[in-house]
């Protein structure tokens, strides 16, 4: 991998990158790449990639990729552990010398991190036990229950607890690099470095706005069930918590009880779930202005649509309209006159390129 100091180069923070076997591409090479390219800009970081055996791995895309060591040649003392993942995370923790590889090299770093589901590689090794911890927002649930006693947080793109840090899925390893950047070298050094790499220093909110959003169980109760289908129907109807115990016939305070007992929310939480899922369709879609957006889901105003959506996704509705409805909007196209007949030279539009 070029920008990749040798075994037995200049000695500087010593990172050493997890590689193993169905590893995602991206996790190794993007943070890998964030630190190569700090060093032209101030930072000191010597960067190893390293498998428990020593020889090269075939990435979950298929693509082999070389390492420049076992455990046995790195530096005695290392500044970051960094431990990607894939995304069968139980083929990862059944591996026991993987599991041991990154146990023991944990105890010679200064500090360890992981990127997406690298996190189940940490839990296994016990790194996370009674620590607050991230990773893809799709396996968040499955991290949470099959290691109880780690404090699974969905939303955040990267999460600190002490000396160990870990993130969301695949880019986010990008947002994890770039904020260990600034914290080792400073903002100078992460701002220009992402501004070369032509990504955010800190990307707007978290992962929420990536989501497919809220997905209960089908929960035992007929009460319950009824009241969801009701509201899932009508999300923009008015539901009141009389009129939603209505449908479901019982008591306001019986149905509030069985929410909480089988989805773990109010009623009123429910409802505003479903609004939030059939804006968010209606933004993907392209359908309306904001203001109606709002109306057709049943926020009533953009000023209600928006305070949920900044609550829930750390973005404004028009934010997220612009990030998920289409790729057209970023290519930034510059019209041209039409080329003089007879010059062999077609009409195109050329797209703006950043420049390190």
């Amino acid at each position: 991998m070029a920008g990749i100091a040798p075994p037995g180069g200049r000695a500087g923070h010593a990172v050493a990158v997890v590689a193993f076997d169905g590893v995602q591409l991206l996790d190794v090479t993007g943070p890998v790449e964030v630190f190569t390219t700090a060093n032209r800009y101030g930072a000191d970081y010597d960067v190893r990639v390293v498998s428990a055996s020593g020889a090269g791995v075939a990435t979950s895309s298929g693509l082999p990729i070389g390492v420049h060591a076992g455990p046995s040649g790195l530096p005695r003392r290392l500044g970051t552990l960094l431990v990607p993942g894939r995304t069968d995370w139980r083929s990862a923790v059944a591996d026991t010398a993987l599991v041991e590889l990154v146990a023991g090299l944990s105890g010679r770093a200064g500090r360890v991190a992981s990127v997406c589901a690298g996190a189940f590689l940490l839990a296994a090794a016990g790194l996370l036990d009674g620590r607050r911890a991230a990773t893809h927002w799709e396996l968040a649930p499955e991290l949470a229950t099959a290691y109880p006693a780690v404090r699974v947080e969905a939303d955040p793109l990267f999460v600190r607890d002490g000396e160990v840090v870990t993130s969301a899925g695949v880019s986010a390893g990008i947002d994890l690099a770039l904020s260990l950047v600034e914290e080792d070298w400073g903002a100078d050094v992460a701002r220009r470095t992402a501004r070369h790499l032509v990504v955010f220093m800190a990307r707007p909110g978290g992962q929420a706005q990536f989501g497919a959003g809220l997905t209960p169980g089908r929960p035992r109760h007929p009460s319950v069930r009824r009241v969801m289908d009701h509201v899932a129907g009508d999300p923009a109807g008015c539901h009141t918590l009389g009129s939603l115990a209505a449908v479901g016939g019982v008591s306001a305070r019986h149905l509030g009880r069985l929410f909480r007992d089988e989805l773990g929310l109010t009623p009123g939480q429910y409802v505003e779930s479903v609004r939030l899922e059939a804006a968010r369709r209606l933004l993907d879609d392209g359908t309306g202005t904001v203001e109606e957006v709002a109306r057709r889901a049943g926020f009533g105003s953009s000023e209600s649509l928006r305070r949920v959506f900044q609550h829930t996704l750390g973005v404004s509705p028009t934010a997220y309209r612009t990030r998920f409805r289409t790729t057209a909007g970023s290519r930034h196209l510059v019209s041209r006159p039409p080329a003089p007949a007879g010059t062999g030279v077609t009409e195109e539009a050329g797209a703006l390129s950043a420049r390190g």
